[in-house]
């Protein structure tokens, strides 16, 4: 998994709460054997010329910003997939659903359950505009930040590791190798004869 850096990217707000991970990523963009999942990315959407996505100055963010429990719906992990391909690199929505967002941390992209004063202020930023606004996230200070606007967030510590470092499960294990051999040593001198044990024919 590759480490996350700092993103500075246009913003685009898909202002509504709910979005499920069939709309993020329709099923039938999950065939084929090498599908193009980031040109499935919100496909039945983007059929509509006005969509965000397609307006000039949008089409090549890297931060989107939503409402209330985004990536609800089905455990795919292709809508993860989905956006990545696309360059989606940071969400911000009040919450997410909760295997979306942990298949989020594992592809590498950073879900940012965002407090209620701080993402009304910033989706009213963004509504309120008819020009591309950017936005700096940086997850070692966990700020979002652009001129005249600064929201902070929070993110589990492990979650955090993950991300700056670009470790997956097995990765973030290996991080307590040395507490592993520890327990293991303290087991073998405590329990003697557990290690003479044979495994039954």
């Amino acid at each position: 998994m590759r480490r996350f850096q700092p993103v500075e990217s246009v913003a685009t707000l898909l202002d509504r709460d709910n979005i499920d991970t069939d709309q993020v990523l329709p099923a039938a963009f999950m065939r084929g054997i090498d599908p193009d999942y980031g040109a499935g990315l919100f496909a039945l959407w983007r059929r509509d010329p006005a969509f965000v996505l397609n307006r000039p100055g949008w089409e090549k963010t890297a931060i989107l910003v939503s409402g209330a429990n985004f990536g609800c719906g089905s455990t795919r992990e292709h809508a993860c997939w989905a956006l990545d391909e696309f360059g989606i690199r940071v969400l911000i929505a009040a919450s997410f659903g909760e295997v979306f967002r942990d298949n989020c941390i594992r592809n590498g992209i950073l879900p940012i359950a965002a407090g209620a004063e701080g993402l009304a202020r910033l989706r009213s930023m963004l509504r309120d505009t008819q020009d591309p606004v950017h936005l700096l996230v940086d997850l070692a200070t966990q700020r979002v930040t652009s001129p005249g606007f600064e929201m902070a967030f929070d993110l589990p510590a492990a979650d955090k590791t993950a991300l700056l470092e670009g470790l997956d499960e097995i990765g973030m294990t290996l991080l307590e190798a040395t507490a592993i051999d520890r327990w293991e040593s303290a087991e073998k001198a405590g329990q003697p004869w557990l290690q003479t044990l044979r495994t039954p024919l």
